[in-house]
């Protein structure tokens, strides 16, 4: 047997009716590889879908952010240390709001 980091198979028979049912719960969560589900399923017994489109609305108004932030420190005078001080604070400011934001989505299941 190859060197797998799962050498242990494990096999169980269903009949058509279950197996329906297993593909049905796997197309729910979007699942396409039915060892991953199962492993998943028997380990912890359940599984849910977890979707947050606000989180999902937040990231793409950071990075909307970010980009402008980049524009306008592209245009300011780099010898203009006010302006230049200022970028560099809100450029610091928003990496602190990804780090907040990574760690929420780190957290969720």
């Amino acid at each position: 047997m190859e060197n797998r980091t799962r050498p242990i198979e494990i096999k169980f028979r269903v009949n058509e009716q279950e197996k329906d049912v297993i593909h049905q719960r796997m197309a729910l969560m979007g699942i396409t590889n039915m060892a991953a589900y199962m492993r998943k399923i028997s380990q912890d017994g359940f599984l849910y879908e977890a979707s947050f489109p606000e989180l999902t609305e937040i990231c793409s108004q950071i990075e909307g952010i970010g980009r402008n932030i980049n524009q306008i420190a592209k245009r300011i005078n780099s010898t203009n240390t006010a302006y230049a001080e200022d970028i560099r604070q809100i450029k610091e400011e928003q990496k602190e709001i990804w780090q907040l934001l990574k760690s929420i989505l780190s957290k969720l299941p």
